[in-house]
């Protein structure tokens, strides 16, 4: 039952009967409402901060577990970089060597995959520097893995090309030169012996009188049959595939022609002195991949240690090549 008030009437001393208006009593009631609603918003503030919703915990698990599997999986990521690295330095330093092949540069292992444009439908999320980081990674692991599987493809191409290689590599001295008393002038800094300076010696010279038997010390094809007043005189060059060339410069004559197959220890031409050259000998080179090597060591069908030992000592004596 609701409470009746009364107001003392000073003018009538008696009591007055309270009515309030409607304006009196809406106020009243928003008034009332308004307490309730801020008192409700703050139970909500205080029980939410200490208190977890079904849903929120359900949320909270579940990010958790999304940590836990994003730890994880980095792991793996991990594992498989480093086994990856690990067949990367067995192919360029174990597989490649074997086969004398180029090892692959490392821009090309590690190539970029473009801008951040990439991962454009992946951006504006909670979670999106995570999603990007995680699908980068993954994306420069699958290049890695196409460089790869792509390298040891050519490898296996080298290993069953392995027999011809192996004929093609020039291996045997280009003279008969059993007591390797003809080896002259190696390789290195020497004494022109016309402009008398000192100027570098690209090749082995050997000495021989004019018209001994030049041998091509590799299976190939004949690149080149030419003959210059000056330089190289009459020479001859050999393309042996894998990368590698010889030439044979001074030659007396030819025994070969431009396009023949030849095959190693076949005579294709006979020392002289043509050229720029003092005296009968043959001028040797040996070039892989376009670059000029020392022939020294593309004897080894020919030479034992001790043999090889005495080559480099005699050919490392002489102060001036022959051209």
């Amino acid at each position: 039952m609701a409470k009746i008030r009364y107001k003392f009437n000073h003018e009538s001393l008696s009591y007055d009967k309270v009515s309030l208006s409607l304006k009196q009593k809406f106020f009243r009631f928003l008034t009332y409402f308004v307490a309730t609603v801020l008192i409700g918003l703050i139970y909500n503030i205080i029980f939410s901060s200490l208190f977890h919703t079904p849903k929120e915990k359900g949320l909270i698990r579940e990010n958790q577990q999304l940590a836990t599997q994003y730890y994880e999986l980095n792991k793996q990521f991990d594992l498989i970089e480093n086994t990856l690295e690990d067949l990367q330095k067995r192919d360029d330093n174990i597989y490649r060597v074997i086969f004398e092949a180029e090892p692959i540069p490392a821009s090309v292992r590690s190539a970029g995959f473009g801008g951040t444009n990439r991962y454009l439908d992946l951006q504006g999320y909670n979670n999106s520097e995570l999603v990007i980081n995680t699908t980068e990674r993954l994306d420069k692991i699958s290049k890695k893995l196409v460089v790869q599987s792509k390298s040891y493809d050519d490898i296996i191409k080298l290993a069953k090309n392995k027999e011809v290689m192996v004929a093609s590599v020039p291996a045997i001295m280009p003279i008969s030169n059993k007591d390797l008393t003809r080896t002259a002038s190696g390789w290195g800094w020497r004494i022109h012996p016309i402009y008398k300076i000192r100027k570098f010696h690209y090749g082995m010279d050997f000495t021989a009188s004019t018209g001994t038997d030049v041998y091509v010390t590799g299976d190939g094809v004949i690149e080149t049959v030419e003959t210059s007043m000056r330089g190289y005189g009459k020479h001859i060059i050999v393309d042996h595939g894998f990368g590698y060339k010889t030439i044979y410069a001074h030659l007396s004559g030819y025994k070969v022609q431009k396009g023949q197959k030849v095959k190693r220890g076949e005579v294709i031409g006979f020392v002289g002195s043509t050229g720029t050259s003092t005296a009968p000998h043959l001028h040797y080179e040996v070039l892989k991949n376009d670059k000029k090597v020392n022939p020294v060591h593309y004897y080894f069908n020919d030479l034992s240690p001790e043999e090889f030992d005495k080559m480099i000592f005699i050919s490392s004596n002489s102060g001036q090549s022959f051209d």
